[in-house]
């Protein structure tokens, strides 16, 4: 039971306030509910209410404008935005203007309850508001479930200096969400710099991010100065931070440790004064374990995950990043162009590899090579078979392959199950079925030496000697 604390909702869709008002009826809450932001300024004027609920348009006045207004009259007054305009710029907004939080639209009602009740039993928000970018610039396109929860992720850290971690595949767009969290953050003022590990030799690595002294090296005839100073009071974003060689990870993780620094061959040390932002495409977990990167330096990276879904995982948001793409591709001087529906179904039932980058790629290539200002079906189809990577050699007519083994099989327990028999514990038998072979085989290529097995499996010894033992796998003693 909640103590009949009280919500205010403003809405100008008549359905949505019926809707959040018998919820949170239900709930135990008293609600009043308007289709006006002037009505629902008046009753936060008039000391009304204990929590917030807008959205950003209605027919008087823009939700997001009002917040400042609230904050000021009422700085403990919570206020829970939301919106259908379900954009980063929003979100970014909304947190930089004080709101407890963001529900992009439609929203689940049980989630919505659960943030009430957060807002409520949070202590006293004492943020303060960063000045605002000015423009409608969307650094991060999409509407689709798993962008809204990056817009509220990256939102959130606005106010923060929280090092971040971001992991996905190539051209998911990891470099555009450290943009966002420096542009939009507390850092803007000072500079962006970005260092690709994968891109500079090994050797070279520690000067590239700490600097050096005259003389620290061969070739060293002057003092060179670091990504880490270049960056100060701003944002450092080390990119392909999987890539970075195990002497420089100890030397990262001192200056993460310590906040300071000191040149290849110098002495004096430096303050590092500034955020860190960390990408990579790997599995740092199994880099661990295969001792290519410091288990240590991870949890310090780590301090706030951000994964970037592959586009395959947001078909939804295909046709509004080829829209924006064929845009940016017309503001750069190449022919106007829009897709038709057929070509944008085209676009969803591809695989996308190459991710984003591989969309923006192929728009600039539609808008430049094709001299039709509506693109087809037709055309996109053959663009993406053009565009292809050569296909493996076909196997051999009858060839078997592990996936049509395994399909095949199922197919037999499966049919067993369509005649009425009992059918339990399916995806443990077939993981154990795979399981099996794989790791005998794997220890027969290896003469039986574990350390070799495990490390062609991607496995840690120790694990690979639990599923030994779980499996009841005959051992060739000695080799271990």
């Amino acid at each position: 039971m909640t103590d009949q604390r009280t919500v205010l909702i403003a809405d100008d869709d008549r359905a949505i306030r019926t809707v959040l008002t018998q919820a949170l009826s239900r709930a135990g809450y008293n609600v009043r509910a308007t289709s006006s932001a002037s009505t629902l300024w008046r009753w936060v004027e008039d000391g009304q209410g204990d929590l917030v609920i807008t959205d950003v348009i209605m027919p008087d006045e823009n939700g997001l404008d009002l917040l400042p207004r609230i904050k000021r009259v009422r700085p403990d007054l919570r206020v829970v935005v939301m919106s259908a305009q379900s954009t980063f710029t929003t979100a970014v907004k909304a947190a930089q203007r004080g709101a407890f939080e963001y529900l992009p639209k439609p929203f689940d009602l049980n989630e919505l309850l659960a943030v009430v009740g957060r807002a409520l039993a949070a202590p006293a928000p004492k943020p303060e508001p960063a000045s605002e970018e000015s423009g409608e610039k969307l650094p991060l396109i999409g509407r689709s479930p798993a962008m809204q929860e990056i817009y509220r992720t990256v939102a959130r850290l606005t106010t923060t200096d929280l090092t971040v971690m971001i992991t996905g595949e190539s051209g998911t767009g990891k470099e555009l969400v450290a943009r966002a969290l420096h542009d939009y953050g507390k850092r803007r003022s000072g500079p962006f710099v970005a260092i690709n590990m994968a891109a500079i030799p090994r050797e070279l690595i520690e000067s590239e991010l700490f600097g050096h002294e005259r003389g620290a090296f061969t070739g060293a005839l002057t003092r060179g100065i670091g990504r880490f100073e270049q960056a100060a009071g701003g944002t450092l974003f080390l990119d392909e931070i999987g890539d970075m060689p195990p002497e420089a990870q100890t030397r990262l993780l001192r200056v993460l440790q310590e906040g300071e620094f000191t040149t290849v061959g110098g002495r004096t040390p430096i303050k590092a004064n500034v955020r860190i932002v960390a990408a990579t495409h790997r599995d740092l977990r199994q880099a661990i374990r295969q001792g290519l990167f410091r288990e240590d330096l991870f949890y310090r990276l780590n301090v706030v995950p951000i994964r970037l879904p592959p586009l395959r995982e947001r078909l939804e948001d295909i046709g509004l990043l080829a829209r924006h793409f064929l845009e940016r591709a017309a503001a750069s001087g190449l022919p106007a162009k829009v897709l038709d529906a057929g070509a944008i179904e085209v676009l969803r039932r591809h695989s996308w590899p190459g991710n984003v980058r591989e969309l923006e790629n192929l728009m600039r290539r539609l808008a430049a090579l094709h001299p039709a200002e509506t693109i087809g079906a037709d055309i996109v189809a053959a663009e993406l078979s053009d565009a292809a990577p050569p296909a493996e050699p076909a196997a051999p007519a009858g060839a078997d392959t592990l996936e049509r083994a395994v399909e095949r099989h199922l197919s037999a327990v499966l049919a067993a199950h369509r005649e009425g028999l009992p059918v339990t514990g399916l995806y443990d038998r077939v993981l154990a079925e795979v399981e099996r072979p794989l790791l005998r085989l794997a220890l027969a290529a290896n003469r039986g030496n574990q350390i070799r097995a495990a490390a062609m499996l991607g496995l840690n010894r120790n694990t690979l000697r639990k599923k030994i033992r779980d499996l009841e796998l005959p051992v060739t003693r000695g080799l271990s």
